[in-house]
């Protein structure tokens, strides 16, 4: 049980069901991340942490970033079904539609050159 509630926990914020949203549609930096959001790069760090530690998503080096790819659940059922469920779960919110609408702007090769 102890599992399941950590992986609830892990989703007890909504900055990281964003980034598992964002994450369904592209592999993301923090510095994407970030600018998406509107937070701190310390706290998306933070927030990355806690949703790699549960997988959720997977960090992979690729030349002068990390990106970071939403995860496949093979280690935990509860993950699994969650991730499922997430695809459909928020298409209506209007926070999901308006960070949705933006995603397609918001590129490394803009951002992490200021």
């Amino acid at each position: 049980m102890d599992d399941f509630i950590n992986i609830m926990k892990a989703l007890s914020d909504k900055n990281r069901v964003k980034i598992i949203k964002m994450l369904q549609n592209k592999a993301m930096c923090v510095c994407e991340i970030r600018e998406a959001l509107q937070i701190s790069q310390p706290t998306v760090s933070k927030h990355m942490k806690i949703l790699e530690k549960n997988g959720f998503v997977y960090s992979k080096k690729e030349g002068l970033w990390v990106n970071y790819h939403l995860g496949d659940g093979k280690d935990s059922p509860y993950v699994a079904s969650i991730l499922g469920n997430l695809r459909h779960w928020f298409e209506a919110d209007s926070d999901i539609v308006k960070l949705m609408d933006r995603l397609p702007d918001i590129r490394r090769e803009h951002i992490c050159q200021r």
